[in-house]
């Protein structure tokens, strides 16, 4: 049926030459485990776009709504949790897939001549996803992106000459709100995308012009070349089924949290970045005062202007991993830096545990309003109304909480439980509270 199938799409469409290209593509030294993680960031950025497009589907950038649709998504739709997670944790994932891929082409030596430009579309296409990740953590609009996002402008603005003028085409104003929004969601779901489509086109074009570079191993590119099908493509397959299954897994058993809703006057809250950020993070802390621009732009500036001469500095034909010492140290030393930032950052993160703030604002919204007059909670308190202990095992819904809070007569009929005039800031603080009395939790 396939085979029929096929055949009369290649009567109309001339699809041979096409297969031809695409899986007879010769590998010079035969397929590689080494080769798959072009292939893997290909299948992430793919997944991403249709996560994205799926949430696309309820999102609402305005300031008024993101955070209630995120969390409609996450609560109320029919696998929005999922859809979310994936989109979350397969953003972590292609960064990590294209950090690996350019490590590979870095410790291979594949960037060199006649493939400089690939090496230089790659850096553009690493920096682009880097501005997806940071475009994308503002929309669920929550404390930690809104203050992220604040940190991130305020370095933007410390660039010379032009902070200023960046930082007002990011904010869209003197101030972070609803142009800022829109901004950021244009860019991520248009600007960005369409971008790293023209740069994911333009680095296989050129691979398809100079070919792949092979191994660097003598004996081994002797062997001869290998076609891309079937042992590549099965690699290839087999590494996407495992990032899939990965991505899926840490979607399920690790809950990506949604913070309290944005709130501009609340300056003490304390963002925390994504971890690909977080060695950055930790530079800025050893550079107060007159050393913060060190931290906020030049060092990265020189960063990555280092990765786009590496071609041009680094000209011994050479690929072997042995006769690029210099190269080759100052890599490692970069990456061992990076991993010791990262460690640094997340132990001080994590040292301590993180306890949302507003369930101690809820525990004191329960005490200014006399809740235990008629609930018990823990053994103290009233007997006239339900026991509240043990509420989030039974009633484990945050909207459920919060309409119960706004007309318990809409919920619970016949209910004599007043109604209290709060605030949607207060009634999430209530319910997060709430959400916290359940079996197994400290009293």
């Amino acid at each position: 049926m396939l085979a029929r199938l096929y055949q009369w799409f290649d009567s109309r469409l001339k699809l041979k030459p096409l297969e031809q290209t695409l899986l007879n593509e010769p590998i010079p030294g035969g397929a590689s485990w080494n080769y798959v993680f072009g292939s893997a960031t290909l299948f992430l950025f793919g997944l991403q776009v249709l996560s994205g497009m799926l949430l696309m589907v309820y999102y609402v950038p305005s300031t008024d709504h993101a955070y209630d649709t995120v969390r409609f998504i996450q609560d109320e739709v029919w696998g929005g949790w999922f859809i979310r997670g994936l989109h979350h944790w397969g953003a972590s994932a292609v960064i990590m897939a294209v950090g690996l891929h350019m490590l590979q082409v870095f410790f291979d030596g594949s960037y060199k001549k006649p493939r400089e430009l690939m090496w230089i579309i790659g850096v553009v296409l690493l920096t682009l996803m880097l501005g997806f990740g940071f475009t994308g953590y503002l929309l669920p609009w929550d404390q930690n992106a809104y203050w992220a996002t604040q940190v991130g402008i305020n370095m933007v603005g410390s660039v010379p000459l032009i902070g200023d003028f960046l930082t007002k085409v990011l904010r869209g104003g003197e101030t972070l709100g609803a142009l800022t929004l829109s901004r950021f969601f244009a860019i991520h779901v248009a600007f960005l995308p369409a971008a790293i489509i023209l740069g994911i086109a333009l680095h296989l074009f050129i691979l398809r012009r100079v070919g792949p570079a092979g191994p660097h191993d003598e004996a081994r590119a002797k062997k001869g070349s290998e076609t891309f099908y079937p042992r590549q493509v099965y690699m290839d397959a087999v590494v996407m089924l495992g990032v899939f299954a990965i991505v899926s897994t840490l979607t399920i058993f690790i809950e990506f949290p949604l913070a309290d809703r944005a709130d501009p006057s609340d300056h003490s809250f304390v963002p925390v970045p994504e971890w690909y950020f977080l060695f950055h993070y930790q530079i800025l802390k050893y550079a107060p005062g007159a050393l913060g621009p060190l931290a906020t732009w030049l060092l990265p500036l020189l960063f990555f202007t280092a990765l786009f001469l590496l071609p041009f500095w680094d000209r011994n034909p050479e690929r072997h991993p042995s006769s690029r010492p210099i190269t080759l140290t100052v890599g490692m030393g970069f990456l061992i830096t990076v991993f010791i930032l990262l460690g640094f950052s997340l132990q001080q993160l994590y040292a301590v545990p993180k306890k949302d703030p507003s369930i101690d604002r809820g525990l004191g919204l329960v005490v200014q309003l006399g809740c235990q007059t008629c609930h018990r909670i823990h053994g103290e308190g009233g007997n006239l109304a339900p026991d509240l202990s043990f509420v989030a095992d039974r009633r484990p819904d945050r909207a459920w909480h919060i309409q119960h809070f706004k007309d318990p007569q809409s919920v619970s009929p016949g209910s004599f439980m007043p109604t209290f005039p709060l605030n949607d800031k207060q009634l999430n603080d209530l319910t997060s509270y709430m959400l916290t009395l359940k079996s197994g939790q400290p009293s």
